[in-house]
């Protein structure tokens, strides 16, 4: 790697925040100053000089996190493949040949050199065009079961680096196993941690359905909010356009977003969190330690995920179909009246993935730009 040359790297993903932050949190490790023991000038601003450019879908909450992030961001069409007979799946071939197209001619204009994704469809005909233009590709696994855009992508990648040990073998000698990278913003201090602990008598419990929300979920909390705020404060991120309607609470404040600072606020403040199974929010919740209840998805690759940290005895899993607004309560306020089992969690949690991801990332970037 040329420390003198820019380097054009084009990130692609999008549709749900799950495939954006790891991206987001590697493009800051890019540029962090460099520190002894780096093996890169000490002179330099960060591993190098790099120029991002992101490539995601029009309507995806991606847009506002990469731009926030100062990432250029441009909109392709894009489309996914339902496994069921359905005619969108040949409407949305149709956008798939057109996001093929767009994105081809975005890097003939671009010159990248190296396209990363972690995930989804909108990625899909991004690395296609990136091979036809023999542009080196690396794709990350977050999930324990590799998705079918992962599976479509993976043919044309030199690298697929992977979040669990099991994923290996899913894609032979090119897979590297690293964890799964999480923004530095969470790397705050235990002093300042101690300050923010103090705040609120009653425990805080951190309620998020994922990056675009969980219409189930905010049902659940809607129908048991008189209870919870008897014995925690909650705070419920709803997801974009679907607040639910109780707005005078006490012990209840809701968001349908936040940005990275405040997400990052409440996270160092949470007792408990509550939320789906996306790896990309349960690796930052792993790298606090944070107890944690988890409600996959139904039906989805999501039950994997949880199943991993239920094994490690690191998060209790709930399945939604059997949730009730009396068991949902009784569930979060037995946990919260039971020390040595949010200790246990946190501990396990701690633990439960590989630590160390985005320098090993860098590691394998460094490696493949010439």
């Amino acid at each position: 790697m040329n420390y003198d040359k820019k380097y054009k790297i084009l990130l692609t993903g999008g549709g749900t925040g799950g495939s954006v932050t790891p991206l987001l949190a590697v493009a800051e490790e890019l540029n962090n100053p460099p520190c002894q023991g780096d093996n890169r000038p000490l002179d330099k601003g960060g591993w190098g000089d790099f120029e991002f450019l992101w490539l995601g879908t029009k309507f995806g909450p991606e847009k506002g996190m990469v731009e926030k992030a100062g990432i250029e961001f441009k909109a392709i069409s894009g489309g996914k493949w339902r496994r069921y007979f359905s005619l969108e799946n040949l409407i949305d071939l149709i956008k798939i040949k057109i996001g093929f197209w767009q994105a081809l001619f975005v890097m003939i204009k671009s010159r990248p050199d190296l396209v990363i994704s972690a995930g989804s469809f909108i990625s899909v005909p991004v690395v296609w065009a990136a091979w036809v233009l023999r542009v080196p590709v690396l794709i990350h696994q977050q999930d324990i079961i590799a998705g079918l855009a992962n599976k479509l992508m993976a043919p044309f990648a030199k690298v697929i680096t992977v979040t669990f040990e099991s994923s290996l073998k899913d894609y032979g000698k090119r897979a590297v196993w690293i964890g799964n990278p999480i923004r530095n913003q969470l790397k705050i201090t235990n002093y300042e941690l101690q300050i923010k602990k103090q705040e609120g008598l009653l425990p805080i419990v951190l309620i998020i359905g994922g990056g675009t929300g969980a219409t189930a979920i905010n049902k659940l909390v809607e129908d048991s909010l008189t209870e919870l705020t008897k014995f925690c404060q909650i705070i419920h991120i709803t997801g974009k356009e679907k607040s639910i309607s109780n707005n005078e609470i006490t012990n209840y404040k809701k968001y349908e977003f936040l940005n990275v600072e405040k997400m990052v606020e409440v996270l160092h403040k949470a007792d408990l969190v509550i939320t789906r199974a996306g790896l990309g929010f349960l690796s930052e919740l792993s790298y606090l330690g944070k107890p944690t209840i988890i409600i996959p998805i139904p039906d989805s690759h999501q039950e994997a995920n949880a199943a991993f940290f239920r094994n490690k005895k690191a998060a209790i899993t709930a399945k939604q179909k059997y949730l009730t607004k009396e068991n949902f309560t009784h569930m979060v306020k037995d946990l919260l009246a039971d020390e040595k089992m949010l200790t246990n969690l946190s501990v396990n949690m701690a633990q439960a993935m590989k630590k160390g991801a985005n320098q090993e990332m860098v590691k394998i970037i460094k490696s493949l730009l010439k």
